[in-house]
Parts: C-alpha cells; structure tokens; sequence
C-alpha cells in the first residue's frame, strides 16, 4: 500500500549535477544529492578517472573507497582540453542544474570553462566549488589535502594528549565541506525555485575547520584563552571524557548538574554532588584532573563494561563503551537504522556493504540504486539521451580521443 503521508519520490528528483569532483571532498557533497535522488552525472578523464580510483582499501583490483563516493552517480568520459570536449561540456551545461567542481583554483577559467563563461550559456546555473583555501586571495592556488586544513584552521592544536597534537582521525576537512556545499546547493536550489537565477557557491576546507571549533575560537577571542590539546576530555563539561573499567574503555558525558548528582549516587558519594569543588560545571571543570576524574576512574576501574553499562545507562547517564570498526559494524543501532547499504558494485565484481545516508526521508527507499560508474560507463547513453547524438558521432568522438 503507498504511503500517504510521505510523497515517495526523493527531494531531489529531477535535478542533474553536473560532477566534474575528484578525491574526497566533492565527490562527498554529490553523494549527498545523488542519495536524496539527483541524477548526477560524474565527468571524468577518459582512461584516466578520478585519483581515488587509485586510493585504498582494494578488491579484486578495484577501490572501496571510490565505490564508497560515488554510488548512484551515472558515469560520463570527456576530455575537456579538446575543443570538441569543450563544446559538448557547454551543450551539457545548458540541460544541467548544478556544477560542482574542487579543482585547483583557475583550472576551469584557463579551460575556458569558468563562471561567468557558463553563467551566459545557462543563468539558472548553480556552479558550487570547494577549494582548500577559498576562491581569491594569495593562497587560493595552494594545493590542499585534508590535514593542510585540519593544521592550518587550527584543529589539530587543540586535538591529542599531553601537549602532543594530531590531526583527527577521519578527513572531517574534505567531508564537512562536502557536506556544507550540498547544503549550500540546495538552498541555491530553493532560492532559484523563485528568482529563476542562479548562484556561485564557493566552500573553503580550511573555512569549515575553523567553523566547527566549537568553543575554541569564542573562547580566544573573548578571553583571550589559546586551547590546547584536552585528550578526550570536553574542557567546558565535566566529567565528559573516556575512562578504563576492568575489561575495556567506556565514555560518560555529564552534561548536566542532574546527570552528575545520578553519578555521584552510583559512586556511593552522594555528598561530591554538594562538595564546593564540584558543586556547578564551572567548578566541576576547573577541578576535573586534580579531584574529579581520580575519583570517576578509581570507581570504575574495577568493574566490567557490563556491569558499568547496567547501571550507568539504568541512571539516564548518557554512556557508551569504545567500540571498534568492526563493533562499530555489527551494533545494534547501525543495523537497526540501516546505515550499511548493500551495493553490487561493478568494478569489484560483488555485493559490498558501504556506509549509507544518514539522513533518512521518511516515505522514500532508504538503498542505493546503482553502484559506483566505471570510468565512462554512461557516455554514450548521456549523449544520446540528452543531446540527442547518433551512434556515428559518438563512434568519432571515441576514436578521436574525445570521449
């Protein structure tokens, strides 16, 4: 039975992007659109690809990482330094939405290919950009790579233990502008649902570091105060930090004077709830590694994950062991939100399991439609179906290196 509540069809039905993205950064924001149902079509270099086609973990000769970015993407191979490239790209722009692409700042200007070139061919021309240092200014030809931004927006100073900085974990630099440019695309895309104009959008990796410090900007620049590395410990919560029970590691974040007063209960101290070194958060954070957290730990530090768990999650504490990748995999919660899609992707050759969205459209399929494109896969279906070539041309654009 169809549901009546929610319209089934994805949000984004209808739109085409244009994906000129290669490596993390872009090719993240046009999964994004390509996820909630915009036809998005990857352009690459033909015989060539994207860089991460070449980026582990690999099977069967092929890369999950790639198959990972850019499922339900369709595949199209052109050469835009031919000038016949250069005339299909613009007939494509012309049928197109948006244009994402994060080359090195100049790269689509010296092509011929820039803004103001394909804002005449199509107004309504959404042109989003991700770039390691913005669009203008001295750096803005710099190469850039998520631990440049992670380094130079400030992140890794404040990230690590004991003095000794390290950048996080993940490329959160080239995921979050991913994931900001979609966001930036689909208000560009609301705005011209009225105006009929289109939008340059332009997201710097080392903007969106800077913008997710949390407090650590404000608390510079109304204190005066530089962060420094915290460990895993929130320094404007406390206790909020990771501990050692007898069999592993676990997290607690007492976010609240409610939350802390039910831990010093567990703990059988009743009375740290009222003690003057821990009585509000301010003072809770100002005494944390002198009092506090030699208390937390040797409270837990004989007894298990289970027992820990039990008690901790039955006093509305929020909790959560250290889980690895593979724990991370097989719980509970990433099963039950179905955040393990199963794709068949082509180039491996077999069914993988991929990461999927976490946005989840209530009423529409919450699966990928279609694996990864080989290089080119869809040219020719692309070129006949939406500039209306016949089989001889595009048989000439493939021996002339075009496609």
């Amino acid at each position: 039975m169809e549901n009546t509540r929610f319209p089934s069809e994805k949000p984004l039905s209808g739109v085409r992007v244009l994906d000129l993205t290669h490596a993390y950064s872009g090719p993240f924001c046009t999964m994004h659109l390509a996820d909630q149902g915009a036809e998005v079509i990857k352009l690459e270099v033909p015989g060539k690809g994207d860089q991460s086609r070449n980026w582990a973990p690999f099977k069967n000769g092929s890369s999950g990482y790639f198959a990972y970015f850019n499922r339900n993407k369709y595949g199209l191979s052109l050469n835009l330094k031919s000038e016949r490239g250069k005339e299909i790209f613009k007939e494509l722009i012309a049928k197109t939405d948006v244009l994402c692409e994060n080359f090195r700042v100049g790269t689509m200007e010296k092509l011929g290919l820039g803004y103001e070139v394909l804002r005449e061919i199509n107004p309504g021309l959404i042109y989003a950009s991700i770039s390691g240092f913005g669009l203008e200014g001295p750096m803005a030809q710099r190469p850039c790579y998520d631990i440049i931004a992670q380094a130079m927006g400030g992140m890794m100073s404040m990230t690590g233990f004991g003095g000794q900085v390290t950048k996080v974990g993940p490329a959160i630099a080239d995921n979050y502008s991913g994931t900001y440019l979609a966001l930036g695309i689909t208000m560009a895309l609301y705005q011209r649902s009225k105006t009929g104009k289109g939008r340059r959008l332009d997201v710097s990796m080392v903007d969106t570091i800077f913008s997710i410090l949390e407090a650590g900007v404000v608390d510079y620049t109304i204190n005066g105060h530089v962060a420094k590395p915290e460990g895993n410990r929130d320094p404007g919560i406390s206790p909020f930090d990771s501990f050692e029970a007898k069999d592993g590691s676990f997290v607690i974040a007492c976010g609240t004077d409610q939350f802390f007063r039910n831990l010093c209960a567990l703990m059988g101290q009743v009375e740290l709830a009222e003690d003057p070194r821990f009585v509000t958060n301010a003072k809770r954070c100002e005494n944390y590694f002198t009092d506090l957290k030699p208390l937390v730990a040797q409270w837990a530090k004989d007894r298990t994950l289970a027992e820990l768990e039990t008690v901790i999650v039955g006093a509305g504490i929020p909790f959560s062991r250290i889980y690895n990748i593979e724990q991370a995999c097989q719980s509970q919660v990433i099963r039950e939100r179905n955040m393990l899609w199963t794709v068949h992707d082509t180039g491996i050759g077999q069914d993988i399991q991929v990461p999927g969205t976490p946005i989840k459209m209530h009423g529409c399929a919450d699966a990928p439609e279609r694996p990864a494109p080989l290089v080119g896969e869809h040219t020719e279906a692309v070129l006949k179906d939406l500039l209306g070539m016949e089989a001889g041309e595009i048989s000439a654009l493939q021996r002339d290196g075009v496609i």
